[in-house]
């Protein structure tokens, strides 16, 4: 079931979106500001971003700009009443993925999120390289600094996903979801795992790749990552 931020200060048109797209089976979280959004899609990971251009907060043009600086692929769509041709081509220079002019019909709305779902679906990598990291799906091995380690398969599938989700941050939800499926797993068996590949991938070495937020998730990120956010 394919995620969905909506980014929108006109709460009548917000709604509309989140009851027409819940209808049509996609997940959905919403907010009204573009500095909130962008707080969102650092503890949740989303197939696609609806994203309004005249937002409070900070604007929409930004809130793209920010996510593409910090290596954060998720899909865009802009919304918005500014319908000149300089409009667009600025909207997509900076790295959504369409742009649709209001008023728009729901319909619409809907073929427009689908195509850019259809161009930008991947299927998790079967090579991954975090900095000094890397793993391979198909030999299902994992190496850090050239050295082999060795990972149970549930440790293995949980690193492939955080690797696949970096540098954001995962929730507990997210990778039950991904590694047990809808089954509801005993509250300690996921922290075992994690605890398990700390010791294995960070532990022999001196810098931690494997990072927990303290009530939102864990993520991996290299040193590069980290500089640059700063």
């Amino acid at each position: 079931m394919p995620r969905i931020l909506i980014v929108e200060d006109n709460e009548d048109v917000r709604k509309n979106i989140v009851e027409f797209l819940e209808l049509k089976k996609f997940k959905t979280d919403n907010t009204d500001d573009g500095l909130k959004a962008l707080g969102l899609t650092l503890v949740n990971s989303y197939d696609l971003i609806l994203l309004d251009v005249m937002i409070p907060g900070l604007d929409g043009i930004s809130v793209c700009e920010q996510l593409k600086k910090r290596m954060d692929s998720t899909p865009i769509i802009f919304l918005s009443a500014k319908d000149t041709v300089e409009d667009r081509i600025n909207g997509l220079t900076v790295g959504a993925d369409d742009y649709i002019v209001k008023p728009f019909s729901l319909s619409e709305l809907l073929l427009r999120i689908n195509a850019v779902l259809r161009r930008t679906k991947k299927e998790l990598s079967p090579f991954l390289t975090i900095g000094p990291l890397k793993l391979n799906a198909e030999t299902k091995q994992v190496f850090r600094d050239d050295k082999e380690i060795r990972v149970n398969p549930t440790g293995f599938k949980i690193l492939q996903f955080l690797m696949s989700k970096s540098p954001n941050i995962v929730s507990r939800e997210e990778l039950e979801k991904e590694i047990w499926g809808f089954n509801r797993v005993a509250s300690d068996a996921l922290r075992a795992q994690i605890h398990l590949l700390r010791q294995l991938v960070d532990k022999p070495f001196e810098r931690e790749l494997i990072h927990t937020r303290q009530g939102f998730g864990w993520s991996i990120k290299a040193e590069e990552q980290d500089a640059g956010e700063n």
